[in-house]
């Protein structure tokens, strides 16, 4: 790790949350590895997404930053394991929930790009409680 991948990893993380917070799935096909996934526990359920039935679901929804939410994203860590794989932990709040990103990153072909989104959410209503 160096740091040029470090900064890599930033912007990546930048613009991930930034496809979120606009639902610009275009950027998003940038961000994710297109064998990506995603995962989640849902009303006490697994649930398990490839990176294209992801992109449908946020396809139909509002975007945030068109509802005027307010723009809510930090970096909490990165841990490097070598040259080409890394984990991010990321919060953010979208959709009227507080999220916690865990974010396994794979350099291929030279770029940075989400490999795997394991998340959970919790109401924001349940934590001002």
């Amino acid at each position: 790790m160096n740091k040029d991948d470090f900064t890599e990893v930033l912007q990546l993380l930048q613009d991930y949350y930034d496809g979120l917070y606009r639902l610009d799935v275009e950027l998003l096909r940038d961000v994710f590895s297109p064998t990506a996934h995603y995962a989640t526990i849902t009303d006490g359920s697994l649930l398990t997404l490839s990176i294209d039935e992801y992109y449908e679901r946020l396809a139909k929804r509002p975007s945030p930053a068109g509802q005027g939410v307010d723009y809510a994203f930090r970096v909490l860590s990165i841990r490097f394991a070598g040259e080409s794989t890394a984990l991010a932990e990321i919060e953010c709040s979208l959709f009227g929930h507080d999220y916690t990103d865990y974010l396994s990153l794979l350099r291929v072909d030279g770029r940075w790009r989400i490999q795997t989104k394991v998340f959970e959410g919790v109401p924001q209503l349940a934590r001002e409680a």
